[in-house]
């Protein structure tokens, strides 16, 4: 019968380096066995808990220089929006510092610029979103602002530039975001956002061209399950005279704008 490897309970909770394990009785040796797993240089975590965001970005954080700030994408999940925090982890610090697996930006910070969430100091929100304006396209940057509007996270006055301009707070997920930005950019009309059809109601449309009564949902991936329904949902808003299309995130790549244009016109 193979040993039973020796997993100290000290060593469980978070990230270690190799002085620690010694002082629990591991050895290097020891930390290539499977309850372990290496996040970084010289640093350990439990493998039930390595891939864990908030260990990674402990770990990051014994790697850091001490006024660094997560920021971007890592700074946006701990405001609680829908973003990879940790591929990679990025930071913000005075210096510049070269650490494989980090993306550290150097920039001087405001005292306003900096929050603490989840118990890391970021980039508060206006910040984070403000430097993903700079950084991503503007479809994707636009993305972050209507969920971070959707989510009460910030006043629509605190943002900047054309993704202010563009920001719908109703929005309710990152594709009809992305189905309504792709409308925009291709010169058609803004639709208007989680409308309400019908007198009574009917139903709650994604995206309204009130002009000609013109309905388009996005289909995500909860759609097959509630099939009947928005198969009846439909019927009713046809029998009511409204025109409806509907799209999934494959049609995103395709003609959508020319197909829209057409029901416009």
């Amino acid at each position: 019968m193979a040993p039973v490897p020796r997993v100290p309970v000290e060593l469980t909770t978070g990230p270690f380096d190799l002085v620690e394990a010694r002082r629990n009785g591991l050895s290097r040796a020891q930390l290539l066995g499977a309850s372990w797993k290496r996040i970084g240089p010289g640093i350990y975590a439990s493998r039930a808990i390595a891939d864990q965001p908030l260990v990674q970005l402990q770990a990051a954080m014994r790697r850091l220089p001490g006024d660094a700030v997560f920021s971007g994408r890592t700074a946006a999940w701990l405001h609680g929006l829908d973003q990879h925090p940790c591929s990679p982890v990025e930071a913000t610090c005075l210096r510049t510092a070269h650490l494989s697996g980090l993306a550290i930006r150097r920039c001087r910070l405001g005292r306003d610029d900096i929050v603490l969430r989840k118990g890391f100091r970021a980039t508060s929100i206006v910040r984070t979103l403000a430097d993903l304006e700079r950084r991503l396209p503007l479809i994707e940057a636009v993305v972050v602002a209507d969920e971070a509007l959707h989510k009460r996270l910030l006043r629509p006055d605190q943002l900047r530039g054309r993704v202010a301009e563009l920001a719908e707070p109703a929005t309710e997920s990152p594709m009809e975001s992305r189905l309504r930005m792709i409308l925009v950019l291709a010169g058609l009309p803004r639709p208007r956002v989680q409308v309400s059809l019908g007198d009574p109601f009917i139903a709650r449309a994604d995206l309204y061209y009130p002009d000609k009564r013109l309905v388009i949902e996005y289909d995500g991936g909860t759609h097959r399950d509630s099939l009947a329904a928005d198969n009846r949902r439909q019927n009713r808003l046809i029998n009511a005279g409204f025109k409806i299309l509907r799209f999934t995130a494959s049609d995103l790549t395709s003609d959508v704008a020319g197909i829209v244009r057409r029901a416009l016109s």
